[in-house]
This record gives structure tokens, C-alpha cells and sequence, in this order.
């Protein structure tokens, strides 16, 4: 199970917060982040529900980046 002080979930939810943010200040809409998941038992598994929520993550970062204009 991970922690709500884990460095790589606090480090997703920056993403999210920024990256919403300057959509906002663009005003692009965009869709929701991925939400956390809720049914991960903490045994380890393979393949375990935060591993997809993780690449999940990512997957919305990068959508959300595209969609903003490049700095110079």
C-alpha cells in the first residue's frame, strides 16, 4: 500500500496540481486526473493497482502538456 507520504505519490499530485493550474491560466479544459486507487491490499503484488494508477498518471501528464503552449 502507498503511503500518502510517499515521495512518488506527493510528487504525482504536484504534477497535477501544476499542470492544472496552467491549463486554468490558459483556459484549456481538460479532464480530470486519474483518481487514487482504493483497493490495493498491500501485499506487494505484481501488477498491483498503483502501478497502473502510476502509469495512468503519466499517461494524463503528458496529455496535459501537449495540450499547453511550449515555453521559450
Amino acid at each position: 500500500m502507498i503511503s500518502d507520504a510517499s515521495p512518488a505519490l506527493v510528487a504525482a499530485r504536484d504534477r497535477f496540481t501544476a499542470l492544472g493550474t496552467r491549463l486554468a491560466a490558459q483556459g484549456i479544459a481538460f479532464r480530470a486526473p486519474p483518481s487514487e486507487p482504493g483497493t490495493c491490499c498491500g501485499r506487494g503484488c505484481n501488477g498491483c493497482v498503483w502501478e497502473g494508477w502510476f502509469a495512468a498518471a503519466d499517461y494524463w501528464c503528458e496529455q496535459a502538456s501537449e495540450l499547453l503552449p511550449s515555453v521559450p
